[in-house]
């Protein structure tokens, strides 16, 4: 079984802890370290080293535990213990076929009802994102990226489609996919991005849900070639 990178675990716990249950605070600590690459598919993660590095018993560690095996980022085996969650090629792109279908329906709103707050959160989402390609940040490239989609998708206030759209991303997430792609497929990917932002800022809602299944068409592609070290099982 894989190990955890080192360090991770104890990372888990640094800087002042907030007024939350303990439970709660795990539950954001584990889930922030999976999305951002820092525990990837397959490591195991130690009850008793979570629950040290936090200075809490088993219990807290073993309920946020039980909340992210329901969240599909987790997978617990009664005798190898907590893992995080690996996928099959054929379950990551079913994922992302998901994302797609909710990314769309919320376009299609979202430019119904987006004004210059959402405006100006798209153009500074869409720059984060190119700083990251630009310093070659795939994690940074991963997390620019999710901010980007969730800026266009937001204004479509579809509370309980967003929260599906989000909790897909995040299955497909701890695999960091765009840390095996080529710059020219990067570049590609951008550039969808960048034909997305013009159709959201000119409220060309045909335009927008046309670039969003290119780009998908894309990440399809990119799943089909992922190489086998690339955390699939």
């Amino acid at each position: 079984m894989p190990r955890p990178p080192a360090g991770w675990v104890q990372r888990l716990a640094g800087g002042d802890e907030p007024e939350r249950p303990w439970p709660d605070v795990i539950l954001d600590r584990l889930r922030s370290a999976i999305l951002d690459g820092a525990a990837p598919p397959g490591s195991a993660i130690p009850v008793d080293g979570v629950a040290e590095a936090f200075t809490v018993s088993r219990i807290p560690v073993r309920e946020a535990l039980i909340r992210l095996v329901g969240e599909g980022l987790v997978d617990h085996q009664p005798r190898a213990g907590y893992t995080v969650a690996r996928l099959t090629r054929d379950e990551l792109s079913q994922f992302y076929a998901v994302r797609e279908a909710l990314e769309a329906a919320a376009l299609t709103v979202a430019v119904r009802f987006a004004g210059p707050d959402d405006d100006a959160e798209a153009t500074a989402a869409h720059a984060a994102l190119s700083g990251a390609i630009a310093a070659g940040d795939a994690r940074g490239h991963h997390r620019e990226s999710r901010r980007f989609h969730l800026a266009l998708t937001a204004p479509s206030r579809m509370h309980r489609l967003l929260h599906m759209f989000e909790a897909a991303w995040n299955i497909t997430e701890p695999l960091q996919p765009m840390s095996h792609v080529s710059p020219p497929q990067t570049g590609e990917l951008h550039g969808d991005h960048r034909v997305m932002l013009d159709a959201f800022l000119a409220r060309d809602v045909d335009g927008l849900v046309a670039a969003s299944a290119q780009h998908y068409r894309r990440l399809q592609d990119i799943v089909d070639a992922l190489p086998g070290t690339a955390g699939l099982r």
